[in-house]
């Protein structure tokens, strides 16, 4: 009979822990909840901790309280002015209001579908609705300084929005149609563009022939320059040499004017000077005209015959 009764007791204990576990639940700081009472919407948790429910009769859905991405796939969009492109896009969004966000969507995966069919089509709308150089560019471009550009600023062509614009265009479209649905996207970008395969090789080509182009000119504006700068060069070469030369010109010109003085003044300071000096000369006279092979016609009374007279023969 006592054994009978401690296991009703325990019966009783694990009927009341089951019943308990049943009944409370933990709620992450990251996460909020609908409870739903027979499939019926009751109330909403956004508060963290430990929670009760009736268990059997009520049912706890969770979502995610933070900052949610979304990642569209690449799709073909036609612009304004007919350029077909690739463009692939994200966006960030949170969940505002768990109890109409599971009302009108039940659960993530199908926030998911409604963001994809209402970002992409906003996207489409409004690429449609602009030209290429609007998703391209970000602002009007400068071309004062800009190296690579060529060309005045007024020849480019101005943009009105650019791809902060249309971003913020689809961003504002996409947010008012997801109003209703206990969601809000907080962000959207457009992340990469790109031409189709087939204008993609033919943009290339002329992307490639137009740097060539400033290359060119460049290169040709570069020759020009170290022209300039070699004929400069080679004028300013010849005038250091002229003036070098006439300089040089001017030094030996003065040394030959004081040894003619040099000479002079010795030549006339006595008569044995003037005689030595004479010697001297004509000895280096001879020196520098005779050899074995000259031959002078020489009066008796010349001064180079004076001192060869003088020499007897052997």
């Amino acid at each position: 009979m006592k054994n009978k009764k401690l296991l009703i007791i325990a019966l009783l204990v694990v009927v009341i822990l089951i019943v308990a576990s049943m009944s409370l639940f933990v709620l992450d700081e990251t996460k909020q909840s609908v409870v739903t009472r027979f499939g019926k919407p009751i109330r909403t948790i956004t508060e963290p901790g430990l929670h009760l429910k009736v268990p059997l009769v009520e049912t706890i859905h969770i979502f995610d309280k933070r900052f949610l991405e979304w990642r569209g796939d690449p799709s073909q969009v036609t612009t304004k002015d007919k350029r077909y492109i690739w463009v692939d896009t994200y966006a960030r969004w949170h969940i505002t209001d768990p109890l109409l966000f599971y009302k009108r969507l039940r659960d993530e995966r199908g926030a998911m579908s409604r963001i994809d069919d209402v970002i992409d089509g906003e996207t489409r709308t409004t690429i449609a609705s602009h030209t290429l150089i609007e998703l391209v560019r970000i602002t009007n471009r400068d071309a004062s300084v800009d190296p690579i550009l060529d060309v005045d600023s007024s020849q480019l062509e101005s943009i009105e929005y650019g791809r902060r614009g249309i971003s913020k265009k689809i961003l504002e479209a996409s947010t008012e149609r997801v109003q209703d649905l206990g969601l809000e996207i907080l962000d959207f970008r457009i992340k990469r563009l790109n031409y189709v395969d087939e204008v993609q090789a033919t943009v290339f080509e002329r992307m490639i022939s137009e740097r060539k182009r400033i290359a060119d000119q460049y290169r040709s504006e570069g020759q020009g320059e170290a022209s300039r700068i070699s004929g400069e060069r080679q004028r300013e070469l010849q005038r250091i040499q002229s003036e070098a030369r006439r300089t040089a010109q001017e030094i030996m010109g003065r040394a030959d004017a004081k040894a003619a003085s040099v000479y002079s003044e010795a030549y006339n300071r006595n008569t044995a000077s003037r005689e030595f000096y004479a010697f001297t000369k004509t000895m280096d006279t001879y020196e520098e005209t005779l050899d074995s092979t000259t031959r002078f016609i020489l009066s008796t009374d010349s001064d180079l015959y004076k001192y060869l007279k003088k020499i007897k023969p052997e």
